[in-house]
């Protein structure tokens, strides 16, 4: 197994009393399994932890119970004291924490990244001493390896928590970075975690009757560009009004573009507000597209990277696709088809 190097950060949790975790706004599997983990791992340490989201969790992770350990931001919670130490999973970019981010400065003597996304070319530092590793499949892993070194057992709430982050992130093991790590790790997170069944569940078979409209609806839209290489979607924030859907419900439309066997990458530009877009970009490994992302202020990883971007739609389409066939070394405006 590839071992990540953690003894700094375990010394900095052993170092202190108060914790407090969190992770990314429109959190996902990965961040909240990999919080959820460490959260009932150092309660079993005895530590003062506190575990907090931006903004609401999804319910499909109701298996989880977060309602029972974690607190919103945006929603009522308790004021936060002072915190010795602050633990922020799965991005090391700030902007994706505020505006909890800015709290936090003023209330914990010292704030960590908990990482595997690469550091950003264009966009704010990284806290001093933040742990940030591109070689793990997912921020559960770290968590896995920060609970060994910090000689913690595992149970059945710890491992499902950091089953859950590996299994999504990895997709149900696709997408393991050529290691064997993921499904060790899983291997003995398994002696623990009964139902695993369950979880791949929860995480990827989540279609309920509206949802299968709102797909028919919305994948007959798609447009293609260089002769099938480059898909983009549009996704209105009234289609997922209409049919009675979460934010969270869009996360999947991508990576069932992505089985088109023509693709080399896709975009997905989901309506926020007006002239406001959350973009998602995939490819399938052909080219780089964390560079399209970062031209945007954006970040990610190599091949799966996102975006926040402000304007006319039409305009911001056009200037991905042309970034995308550019990498692609397909001249643009290309036909559709």
């Amino acid at each position: 197994m590839n071992t990540l190097n953690v003894e700094r950060l375990v010394r900095k949790i052993q170092a202190v009393k108060s914790v407090l975790l969190t992770t990314h706004k429109q959190c996902d599997g990965d961040g909240l399994g990999a919080m959820l983990g460490l959260y009932h791992a150092l309660r079993k340490n005895g530590h003062d932890v506190r575990v907090m989201t931006v903004d609401d969790v999804p319910s499909k992770y109701t298996f989880l119970e977060p309602d029972k350990v974690l607190e919103v931001f945006t929603g009522p919670h308790r004021p936060i004291a002072p915190t010795e130490l602050a633990l922020i999973f799965d991005t090391n970019d700030r902007r994706m924490v505020d505006p909890l981010y800015a709290e936090l400065e003023k209330h914990c003597r010292e704030i960590l990244f908990v990482d595997h996304h690469p550091v950003l070319n264009q966009g704010p530092e990284p806290t001093p001493g933040s742990f940030i590793d591109t070689r793990a499949a997912s921020t559960g892993e770290i968590s896995y390896f920060l609970i060994k070194g910090l000689g913690i057992r595992l149970d059945e709430n710890i491992a499902r928590a950091l089953y859950t982050s590996i299994a999504f992130d990895t997709q149900l093991f696709r997408y393991v970075k050529s290691s064997p790590t993921s499904h060790l790790i899983c291997a003995e997170l398994l002696e623990y975690e009964r139902n695993p069944e369950e979880i791949h569940q929860c995480l990827f078979s989540t279609h309920t009757i509206g949802k299968v409209a709102f797909l028919s609806k919305v994948l007959s839209q798609i447009e293609f560009f260089g002769n099938g290489s480059v898909a983009v979607l549009k996704l209105r924030s009234q289609d997922l009004d209409d049919h009675d859907l979460e934010m969270d419900d869009s996360r999947d439309v991508i990576d069932m573009i992505m089985n088109i066997n023509s693709l080399q990458a896709a975009a997905l530009f989901r309506e926020e507000a007006p002239n406001t877009y959350k973009l998602s970009l995939r490819s399938k490994g052909k080219i780089e597209i964390l560079g399209v992302a970062e031209s945007f202020q954006g970040g990610g990883h190599l091949f799966a990277a996102g975006a926040l971007l402000h304007g006319k739609y039409q305009d911001l389409k056009l200037q991905v696709v042309n970034q995308l066939l550019h990498r692609l070394d397909v001249p643009f405006p290309a036909n559709k088809k």
